[in-house]
């Protein structure tokens, strides 16, 4: 299952300060949409492309909102703004559509993969001309617009009043097209079969709709919030008991591995973030340490990481004795801290691959013993 996000990268405070301001319209409409796109109607899909200095300082990628029905018209459109360059790879869509030609929203949803787009529910920022009091700040993705959301790389499930509904069929008589579909995304069809969804919690008990919270997505796989699954692997490398855990995310990939040996386990991990970020980050560390269960631990004051490649790189020796508190872990973690206190990384949660963290446990602990 993937694992929700609660362990996030810091940012500069004037960063947070800077988008809170966007998001409260603290900052004039006007410049905060300097480049986005005029036309709206009510009979097709509105885009806004929120590519402006403030934005990309904040966000690094173009906030990309689509609003309103999704016309046939709607992924002819959208890709024209990707071969542009107005849309670039990675950018974050927020979605608040009634629905609409599902055609056209399945399209849509494959331009998003093709574009590594990252899927979010949200309404356009507000128009210096509207009032704020009754501006519906809820936004709503049904049907065409809910399988578009699902071509999202990455994709965030609702939460406080947005809502998302997905069309349910009866088992084994969801449309062809669809079926295909939802298998090209990755998504799994039961969990979207009418007996697996029960009654809506906000509509009548026969709802066709499935109406999710966004712990229901993240359990039916229908979001990751940010985050590939985990992967787990166990193996033998030299001879010896080797546990790696990896997984990707829209910042990059991040890895931890273990390497059993007699004197103790080789613990490396790699942040891969791109080889300038790396070497910004390596350049300021000040303090570094790999967390278990969000406690630090194997802490190492400047010099305790470098860079490879592309990535910030830790290496310690991970005590023997230790390591049945791997085995029992339920998050890992690396970290590098710098003179004011920000610190950069990653972790994730371990729980779901219990089973492999044993394997290496009981392995490596027989194979120290024998060399005893």
């Amino acid at each position: 299952m993937p694992y929700r996000k609660t362990f996030r990268r810091s940012f500069h405070p004037l960063a947070c300060l800077l988008l809170s301001a966007s998001c409260l319209g603290l900052i004039p409409a006007a410049q905060a949409q300097k480049r986005a796109t005029p036309a709206q109607t009510a009979h097709q899909l509105n885009m806004q492309v929120n590519d402006d200095r403030m934005t990309l300082s904040v966000a690094r990628v173009p906030q990309i909102y689509l609003y309103g029905p999704i016309d046939p018209d709607a992924p002819r459109r959208f890709e024209s703004l990707m071969r542009s360059g107005r849309i670039k790879s990675g950018s974050d869509v927020y979605l608040n559509s009634p629905g609409g030609s599902v055609e056209a929203g399945m399209a849509l949803g494959r331009l998003f993969r093709q574009g590594s787009i990252v899927t979010h529910l949200g309404v356009p920022r507000l128009p210096r001309q509207t009032s704020a009091s009754y501006f519906n700040r809820s936004a709503i993705c049904e049907s065409a617009c809910a399988y578009a959301y699902l071509g999202g790389v990455y994709r965030w499930a609702v939460s406080g009043t947005d809502r998302i509904g997905f069309p349910t069929y009866p088992a084994q008589q969801t449309p062809a097209d669809v079926t295909a579909y939802l298998k090209e995304m990755g998504i799994d069809l039961d969990a979207l079969t009418a007996s697996s969804t029960g009654p809506a919690p906000t509509g009548p008990a026969q709802d066709p709709t499935l109406w999710p919270n966004g712990e229901q997505m993240i359990a039916k796989g229908l979001a990751n919030n940010g985050r590939q699954d985990l992967i787990a692997t166990y193996k033998y490398l030299q001879g010896a008991p080797y546990l790696e855990l990896k997984q990707q995310d829209r910042n990059g990939e991040h890895k931890i591995s273990f390497l059993c040996k007699p004197g103790g386990a080789e613990l490396t991990t790699y942040d891969t973030i791109g080889a300038v970020r790396a070497r910004g980050i390596v350049t300021r560390e000040q303090h570094s340490y790999f967390e278990l269960n969000q406690k630090e631990t194997l802490p190492e004051d400047r010099g305790g990481v470098s860079v490879v490649d592309e990535s910030v790189v830790m290496q310690r020796v991970y005590p023997l004795n230790q390591l049945q508190q791997l085995a029992s872990a339920q998050a890992m973690g690396a970290w590098v801290r710098d003179r004011q206190g920000i610190r950069y990384g990653f972790a994730f949660e371990v729980t779901g691959v219990k089973k492999v963290l044993n394997d290496f446990y009981s392995a490596c602990t027989q194979a120290t013993q024998q060399h005893s």
